[in-house]
């Protein structure tokens, strides 16, 4: 019995300190579309750290496969620690990602229940409308920052193999072998990158529109 009685005795109290922060934060004038554009505005900035992240992996990596002998351990090093940084930014991502689907869930909800409150017929369809469309440019959003963080995962994988290989392997023949893999490894964090920017841009649209929609 108790295995299912905490669980739930932990959803609620989390349930609990999210309306207390809320609460918090209203009686300071933030709304939570307030905190919803904060949070947007995070995850932007996580995405932007991570391609920095990969890209300097990439970077190191191309630079280990063009060099010769003494330097090998040393820029392996580089590259681990450059991988673990990578690690470290998309696992950042991903919480930003899940912070920004939170506030925009309580968002809608609290939005969509005062609509019921209304006695203006004009001003709750005015305000159906606005929910509507901002519920369209946020699901747009979330699918951008999805797509890209989904693809970090992979990437890592392979870098990962990488790292681990040359861990074992640290010499000219381990370079050879893991040569041929590296357009793969290329592509795939260009494509992320790609996939970034445009989650980025996106963020950026976003922000502007709520920041519009105040106005």
């Amino acid at each position: 019995m108790m295995k299912w009685t905490l669980p739930i005795v932990a959803v609620f109290i989390l349930s609990a300190c999210q309306s207390a922060y809320y609460g918090t934060m209203e009686k300071f004038g933030v709304e939570k579309r307030d905190i919803l554009v904060d949070r947007v505005d995070d995850a932007r900035d996580s995405q932007s750290d991570a391609q920095k992240e990969f890209r300097s992996a990439l970077e190191r990596l191309d630079t280990m496969l063009n060099i010769d002998g003494g330097e090998l351990e040393q820029q392996y090093n580089a590259l681990r620690d450059d991988y673990e940084d990578s690690k470290d930014a998309a696992e950042k991502v991903r919480s930003r990602i899940d912070e920004v689907d939170e506030v925009a869930n309580d968002l809608f909800d609290e939005w969509s229940e005062e609509l019921g409150e209304y006695s203006n017929d004009n001003m709750r369809r005015e305000s159906e409308r606005q929910l509507r469309e901002t519920e369209r440019r946020y699901a747009e959003l979330l699918r951008v920052m999805e797509r890209a963080a989904d693809k970090m995962q992979p990437v890592l994988d392979k870098m990962q193999d990488n790292v681990l290989y040359l861990k074992h392997n640290l010499n000219a023949k381990a370079i050879d072998a893991i040569r041929g893999e590296f357009s793969n490894l290329q592509n795939d964090i260009s494509v992320l990158i790609k996939d970034m920017e445009a989650a980025v841009a996106e963020s950026n649209r976003f922000i502007e529109a709520m920041k519009d929609s105040q106005s």
